[in-house]
């Protein structure tokens, strides 16, 4: 009998890794994410199983919290196969060595400083180098395409479907043969936002005997795309009349692309004071390149955008900032700026640094556009942290708050409920990669507006086929 554990994304948002065990079959990896927020050390932890006992690793997207960890996987023994889409592994590509440098450069800046102290064996590793990242590129990889069935072991057979949340991304169908028995395991992945300007929508699956189904926003419904859109013009209109800067720290993959095509319809419409828009992010830039190269993956709007300009994100505001140095050159421009850079959630990265200079500037606009995970600077700052601490330095923060969920690369919960309305067989539900309270929520929706009850996965538990 199949069993599955989910050592990761079960009653939290991310870390997703959840191990299928066939019997006398293979043992199957479903993503290999990073925890993140209050959860992060985590990541230091073992897995809770053997990698080296793991045949096949499936990816469904390239999101740090669904790839974060296939490095650590590698280096503790993972020999296995990888399937998934081509262009999945460009992306996790960049993702990956974006992780494994901002690790290696906090381990050494704190070696350094604990040296100092003759403290050295005080500093903790970080969880992979990028020569860990190169060797994952070393194992054997299988790539496919949607809707197209590939038989990855025997009676074991993926079929991967557009999940429309970001570029490539995949709801999984396993069909699983075991003991004359046939049975359909489906894993959601993240699935997307109908509204999304980028992304086409998510592909609707026919039938599952379980379904793993993210339940990230179970408990609510987003604000309309049109009037996100208004807000968000709105605010960067005032802000940039007003003298100001508007900072949006933007997650490299995905938002980053939405919104540089909203700015791009707000310049095509007149809408968008002058300005200089500046994508400060190299993750973000690389990502924005291969979502060039992967353009038929892509929404019609952003298909025209390229026959027409030969490219989908670029307009004359927009200079992308690769380099430290011009990185820095931003600060000396006193206004009329919209700067997106990493991280998303205000862990680390350049928006760090934007915040020491702006973030006191009442003139200024803070513009969230993506989830703040629990713990995180971005999640505090929502809350009403108003001095917090950048590099050492407390600075406050006058500038305006904002957030706008519209533009959320995640199905909400009625989209989850259609979604899973559209199985013509759907049997045991089970919900993951969403906090407790949340999918506590999302459970009793299920029930009053499907009829059916639906479990939430906790940590290691044995989910038994």
């Amino acid at each position: 009998m199949a069993v599955i554990q989910s050592f990761g994304a079960a009653e939290v948002v991310t870390g997703s890794c959840h191990l299928l065990r066939i019997e006398k079959g293979p043992t199957i990896l479903v993503d290999c994410g990073m925890f993140q927020g209050t959860v992060e050390d985590r990541n230091d932890e073992p897995f809770g199983f053997n990698p080296r006992d793991v045949d096949i690793l499936l990816v469904t997207h390239a999101h740090l919290d669904h790839v974060g960890r296939i490095p650590k996987l590698v280096k503790e023994g993972f020999v296995g196969r990888i399937v998934t889409l081509k262009s999945t592994m460009d992306l996790a590509e960049v993702v990956l060595l974006d992780s494994a440098h901002l690790m290696l450069e906090e381990y050494q800046t704190r070696f350094r400083k604990a040296q100092r102290r003759g403290a050295e064996k005080s500093v903790k590793e970080p969880l992979y180098t990028p020569d860990d990242v190169e060797a994952v590129y070393d194992l054997p990889m299988i790539f496919v395409k949607y809707d197209e069935p590939i038989e990855i072991a025997k009676d074991v057979t993926a079929t991967f479907r557009n999940a429309g949340h970001i570029l490539d991304s995949a709801t999984i169908e396993l069909d699983i043969v075991e003991g004359g028995e046939a049975k359909t395991l489906v894993f959601s992945g993240d699935l997307g936002n109908h509204n999304d300007m980028v992304m086409p929508d998510p592909v609707y699956v026919k039938g599952a005997d379980a379904l793993y189904i993210e339940s990230t926003y179970g408990d609510r419904n987003h604000k309309g795309i049109q009037e996100s859109v208004a807000e968000f013009k709105e605010v960067v209109v005032n802000t940039l009349l007003n003298q100001g800067n508007v900072l949006i720290p933007s997650f490299a993959i995905e938002r980053t692309q939405e919104i540089l095509c909203i700015l791009k319809q707000m310049y095509d419409s007149r809408e968008l004071p002058t300005c200089q828009v500046f994508l400060d992010s190299p993750m973000a830039i690389r990502a924005t390149r291969l979502y060039d190269t992967y353009h038929k993956e892509l929404s019609r709007q952003c298909n025209n955008y390229l026959k027409r300009d030969g490219t989908i994100f670029e307009f004359p505001y927009v200079k992308y900032t690769l380099k430290p140095e011009d990185s820095k050159k931003i600060n000396d421009i006193e206004s009329g700026c919209i700067i997106i850079a990493g991280s998303g959630m205000c862990t680390g990265g350049r928006i760090l640094h934007h915040f020491k200079h702006r973030l006191w500037n009442e003139k200024n606009a803070l513009l969230f556009v993506g989830y703040q995970a629990e713990g995180t600077l971005g999640r505090r700052i929502i809350n009403g942290e108003r001095h917090i601490r950048i590099y050492h330095e407390e600075v406050v923060v006058r500038a305006s708050i904002h957030t706008i969920n519209g533009f959320s690369a995640h199905a909400d919960q009625s989209e989850l409920i259609d979604w899973m309305n559209h199985f013509d067989n759907l049997g045991k539900i089970f919900l993951i990669h969403g906090e407790y309270d949340k999918q506590r929520i999302f459970r009793k929706v299920i029930e009053e507006r499907m009829g059916k009850k639906a479990h939430i996965v906790a940590p290691e538990e044995n989910i038994y086929l």
